[in-house]
Parts: C-alpha cells; sequence; structure tokens
C-alpha cells in the first residue's frame, strides 16, 4: 500500500486497537444521536479537550466526518455579503463549505501570496474577508506559504481558515501540524482537519477560540444536525494522540522513510512536483503513461492511485503516492524495484 494517509502506520499500533475495542465494550457501538440532542458523551468531552490543548487553542469540536469539519469550518463563519479568498487547489469539502455560505469568492493562484495580495486588494476594504488554504497539499505534496499568507491576510483584515488534514502527525513539534511549524498559533482564527489520517481513526475536527467553538455549534448546520463519532473511534484517535506525544519514534521514522522514498525516484528522473511532504505525486503528464505506470506498479504488488485531469490541472496527470511510519525496509525495496521496472516501461 503506496497511497494510505496512515502517515504514522497507527491505524495497527495494540493500544489504539485496544482503546477501541475496549471503549466499544464499555460504551456499544454508537450513540445513534447527535451531539447538541442525545448524542454527546464524556468521551468526546475528554478527546476535544485533548486535542484544543495539543493545537494550543481554547476549544475544539469534533465532527463524524472530517469533510463535515472543514466544510462548516468555512461555510458557519461566512455569510452572504463576504468575501472569501481560496487557494484554487484547496480540497472539495473547502469549496463545499464556501458556497454552502453564499459569500462572494475569489480564487487566487496555488500557494501564491503575491498573487492573494493582487486579488485582495481589489476589494472592498469595508468587506469581511476570510482566507481559506491547506497547510499541506495532498495532491502536491506543498507546505503552504503561511507565514507570506498571513501576512497579507492580517494586513486586509481577513479571518483566517486552515483545513491542516495533512499536516497534523507531519509538521511541527510531536506533529502538531503546520501552524506549530511555522510558530504561527496565534495568527490562524480556525484550524479544521481530519482523524482518519495520522489520528488512525475516523472524523474531524475544528478547533479555535471558545467563542469561536460556541458559535460553531450553535450555528453550524453540519455541527447541529450531524450524529456524533462512535466510541471506539473517538477512543483511537485519543490514544493515537497520546502516542504521537509519547513516542517520537514513529514521526521520526516517518521521514527517514520519506526522504529514502524521495532519493529513490529523483534517481530514476521522477517528476515529484516538488513535494516536501510524505505526500509525494509522480506527474507523467497525460492520463495514457498514468495508467500504464498504475498497471506496472501493481503487477509488482504496488497499489497506488490515479489522478488525472480534471481532479489535476491538464498535462499534471499523476500518480499519487504516500509514505508512512509503517513501512519496512524490505517494503521499499519492494517499491524501489516496482518504480524502476514502471520508469522503464514508460
Amino acid at each position: 500500500m503506496l497511497s494510505s494517509n496512515d502517515y504514522l502506520g497507527l491505524s495497527f499500533h495494540p493500544k489504539v486497537i485496544e482503546a477501541g475495542r475496549a471503549a466499544m465494550l464499555k460504551w456499544g457501538t454508537s450513540t445513534t444521536g447527535a451531539r447538541p440532542s442525545n448524542g454527546s458523551r464524556k468521551y468526546h468531552i475528554e478527546l476535544e479537550e485533548k486535542l484544543a490543548n495539543f493545537f494550543g487553542r481554547e476549544a475544539c469540536h469534533v465532527h463524524a466526518a472530517g469533510y463535515l469539519s472543514c466544510l462548516s469550518s468555512v461555510a458557519a463563519f461566512a455569510q452572504k455579503g463576504d468575501i472569501v479568498f481560496a487557494d484554487k487547489n484547496v480540497h472539495s469539502c473547502l469549496w463545499d463549505g464556501i458556497r454552502l455560505s453564499m459569500a462572494t469568492f475569489e480564487r487566487f493562484s496555488h500557494n501564491n501570496p503575491l498573487d492573494f495580495r493582487e486579488v485582495v486588494s481589489t476589494v472592498d476594504a469595508k468587506a469581511p474577508k476570510m482566507l481559506v488554504v491547506e497547510g499541506v497539499y495532498s495532491m502536491e505534496g506543498h507546505v503552504a506559504r503561511l507565514p507570506e499568507l498571513v501576512e497579507v491576510a492580517e494586513q486586509y483584515s481577513c479571518f483566517t481558515v486552515l483545513d491542516d488534514a495533512h499536516g497534523l502527525g507531519v509538521l511541527g513539534k510531536q506533529g502538531r501540524g503546520t501552524v506549530d511549524h511555522f510558530g504561527l498559533n496565534d495568527k490562524i482564527d480556525v484550524i479544521s482537519g481530519s482523524l482518519s489520517k495520522s489520528l488512525a481513526s475516523i472524523g474531524g475536527f475544528v478547533s479555535g477560540s471558545k467563542d469561536v467553538i460556541e458559535y460553531l455549534r450553535t450555528n453550524s448546520k453540519q455541527t447541529i444536525f450531524s450524529a456524533a463519532i462512535p466510541p471506539s473511534q473517538a477512543a483511537a484517535a485519543q490514544m493515537s494522540l497520546e502516542i504521537m506525544q509519547t513516542e517520537p519514534e514513529h514521526l521520526e521514522r516517518l521521514w527517514r522513510n520519506t526522504k529514502r522514498y524521495r532519493e529513490m525516484l529523483n534517481k530514476l528522473g521522477l517528476d515529484t512536483w516538488g513535494s516536501e511532504t510524505p505526500a509525494v505525486p509522480i506527474v507523467l503528464g497525460s492520463k495514457e503513461a498514468v495508467y500504464r505506470f498504475w498497471q506496472s506498479l501493481l503487477e509488482k504488488g504496488v497499489f497506488t492511485v490515479m489522478s488525472i485531469a480534471p481532479a489535476v490541472p491538464p498535462g499534471k496527470d499523476l500518480i499519487r503516492t504516500a509514505i508512512s511510519a509503517l513501512h519496512t525496509d524490505e517494503q521499499l525495496e519492494q517499491i524501489a524495484e516496482a518504480m524502476a521496472y514502471a520508469a522503464r516501461k514508460l
């Protein structure tokens, strides 16, 4: 498996599995309800408090899906008359949040603070504004140029929303994410993301000030009317969060594997689109080349994911791969052999 989002490999950690099992035995399989009505339990509150503390935030809310969290992190705080500025490559969930908000929106070039400045400088200075970006762009493997983007956002009084689904567990101290990586915790209003990647569970979160999260809980339809995350998955996420802070070897292994994998691809002359993270694309430029490369890897027992236009820009058709701390040296050797085989058959 060379396309998993299990960056730290914790989905198979014995402590995580046991935590999920114990929670199910104690609390059952589901609360069968939404949080504001009959679905809130002690373990939800414990997880939210620990996530908020981990991110250095006052409060946090957990949803049953990362898509819901990231969507609501925009839709709950923007409205008609506001202007949302979004990196053109942000995830579909963020675009859905923008559309549901009914705010006006403006795209700017991917990871380009200069273009963001040019776009934001042309709109009504008095209009409420929001900046929406990702910490790590999983299709490209790029890290957001957050310091420069935040500088512009501050100058133009933008409320800032960051989707850090692929930064959590990968960047920052103990995997605290992109905001911690750049030391900008006091500059970002909302951090949202997923529990289904480094935290080896399912669900999502929105973190911010107490006022921001209370507003979310009382005004977001996605929050009010969605069933709560089940006990086993809340427990798995909470245990994964604890392991991230007590077992640094997983993060260290992830980056060792990433370094080795990137060197492997570079030696083969493969285009990785300047990836800076364990999410590493292999850009091949056409859907025909992508299919042939994907099939060749599969013949050698390596599973990847094809991404072709319009999911990616024209000419950027690619194989989407991701490295995990779970990859062994033997598996990396197998991957190297498969990559060389696929490259020869191009």
